[in-house]
């Protein structure tokens, strides 16, 4: 059955309004993070499939979907201190366990180390690492050059190749552009049905924080040491009490494999992998059912 999902929205302290869609009631709480270009509904597939005796809340990110953008922002952090003002407005039952994919799966690790009591178990499917996700200069060619990382948000929005064409389709409401995007590095095992992608295209478009988010990704680093962008690491993955599954489909074109793995070995024996074959950068898309087999399979643990 279709499950009915209409935004509600909370007001909190800090003066952002969160929009979020939730189904079913129970004692554990699942709560959904979505990544870069996305919101609360791209979970759809979740919702269709998870039980209603779980309750599972997705939520759209600051700059996202419908939810406010009142403050703009530059680390993941901010937006993992959302959603701990999010979690305790709502009185979430805590610790609970948290979902987050690609960039949402650095919002969720943040949380996790930040607001270490919050969550006992995280999710994370086909995330960025816990060091960040570098965008650099590009060659002639279109190729980054690796050793020359943006050092500037101003200089990141005009890089050609990843930003400033999203950025462009943005402005001209181009949804067969990005459309080809998607197709290009996301749905490259499997598609949506034509109504899911035109749901899903109509919440990207809603998305008013590309440049902030893109650098957010860039001074990420939960590790020690420097990042692929130079950025040094505050140390607090070292925090982290939750246990960790990290589900990554094995022909991603977004995020290499090395970088899930460095996440999981940072975490020793609270972490494990599962590597989905024939599965792109969208697990939800290209295995809906095992997914959620495995998300169960976990929260029962």
């Amino acid at each position: 059955m279709e499950p009915k999902l209409e935004k509600k929205f909370v007001d909190l302290s800090n003066g952002e309004r969160y929009a979020y869609v939730e189904k079913g009631k129970g004692e554990k709480t699942l709560l959904l993070i979505h990544g870069n270009m996305g919101s609360s509904l791209y979970y759809l597939p979740l919702f269709r499939r998870l039980p209603d005796d779980i309750r599972v809340i997705a939520v759209d990110l600051r700059g996202f979907g419908d939810s406010s953008y009142k403050k703009r922002f530059d680390h993941l952090d901010e937006l993992a201190n959302d959603v701990a003002l999010f979690i305790k407005k709502l009185k979430l039952k805590t610790p609970l366990a948290v979902v987050g994919w690609s960039a949402g799966g650095g919002v969720a690790l943040s949380l996790a180390s930040k607001h270490a009591d919050l969550v006992d178990k995280v999710v994370l499917l086909n995330s960025m690492s816990y060091r960040g996700l570098p965008i650099c200069e590009k060659d002639e060619k279109g190729q980054p050059i690796l050793t020359k990382p943006y050092k500037t948000k101003e200089a990141m929005a005009e890089d050609p190749i990843q930003v400033k064409p999203v950025l462009d389709a943005y402005a001209s409401n181009n949804i067969d552009f990005m459309k080809y995007i998607w197709n290009l590095t996301i749905y490259t095992v499997s598609k949506p049905t034509d109504e899911d992608y035109d749901l899903y295209m109509k919440e990207t478009f809603k998305q008013r924080c590309l440049i902030d988010l893109d650098w957010s990704l860039t001074q990420f680093n939960l590790g020690v040491g420097l990042n692929y962008s130079q950025v040094e690491g505050d140390k607090s993955i070292a925090k982290m009490k939750a246990k960790l599954l990290s589900i990554y489909g094995e022909i991603d074109v977004i995020v290499p494999d090395f970088m899930v793995r460095e996440t999981v070995g940072a975490l020793g024996d609270k972490a494990r992998l599962v590597i989905y074959k024939n599965c792109g950068h969208s697990p939800l898309v290209d295995k809906p059912d095992q997914l959620t087999k495995d998300i169960l399979a976990f929260l029962a643990e």
